[in-house]
């Protein structure tokens, strides 16, 4: 399955985790608040993308409304509309639709998008999120790549989406951090075995596991290997001895020159 290579803007610009969010500053994780100051800032910016009960992708990382927002339950349990009425704490706004977010970005900086397990196991229940991703991203122009922590949903993507470049997002993987996933099925994922089959491009790896021989290999191979999260100067100068970049939060990374 062919690769395509992730844009050069991913490699160089530093990668805003969740977008540039600040709770102080009112901007929280993935909020448009947040992804207006990555622009302002010239930063790439990471989303995280889930589903609603009417099959709409929306910008939010967790499966379930209860840290980020006043309200509780899961979010594929509840409309795109209603989720859109739903405020994020610290905030004075909803929860974003994907295709607002593509319509607010529109090039001006490039986008990696994780699309979050829905199958619960990093198993084959995958589908209607990557459907409803591929559907905002077909008349996207501006540089963009997608990525999962679920090699299903990657291989899906391949198939309803081939020319966005696509990765892993990848890590030690244990079983008290991703239940109920047991060991064999951890030490199968922490191999990264799927590389080759779901056609990706890169990596996104954890950074303080950035030394795994695995990484190297695929290094070796050509893949462009990303990590997360940093949260310091130091440790991204420390990420970049492997890393060509980094996904940050809590400072401002300083952007290369040229």
């Amino acid at each position: 399955m062919q690769a395509p290579r992730l844009p050069e803007s991913l490699r160089r610009l530093p990668v805003a985790h969740r977008a540039y969010h600040d709770r102080s500053q009112r901007r929280p994780e993935n909020s448009r608040a947040a992804i207006r100051a990555a622009i302002a800032a010239g930063y790439a910016i990471e989303i995280d993308l889930q589903l609603s009960a009417d099959g709409h992708a929306m910008v939010f990382h967790d499966d379930t409304l209860d840290r980020l927002t006043a309200a509780t339950g899961p979010v594929r349990a509840r409309p795109a509309a209603e989720l859109a009425g739903i405020a994020l704490k610290d905030a004075d706004e909803g929860i974003p639709p994907f295709a607002e977010v593509l319509a607010l970005v529109n090039g001006a900086v490039p986008l990696l998008v994780e699309i979050k397990d829905q199958d619960g196991a990093v198993g084959p229940g995958v589908g209607p999120l990557e459907a409803a991703a591929a559907r905002c991203l077909a008349a996207y122009r501006g540089d963009v790549a997608v990525m999962s922590f679920n090699p299903h949903s990657m291989a899906e993507m391949a198939r309803l989406l081939p020319r966005v470049p696509r990765g892993l997002t990848t890590w030690e993987w244990t079983p008290e951090e991703w239940v109920p996933l047991d060991e064999p099925a951890c030490a199968r994922l922490r191999a990264i075995p799927d590389y080759d089959r779901v056609g990706a491009s890169f990596i996104s790896h954890h950074w303080q596991d950035l030394g795994r021989a695995r990484v190297a290999e695929l290094a070796a191979r050509g893949a462009d290997v990303l990590c997360w999260t940093i949260r310091s100067p130091q440790a991204e100068a420390e990420a970049r001895r492997i890393a060509c970049n980094v996904t940050f939060e809590g400072y401002a990374a300083a952007i290369p020159a040229g």
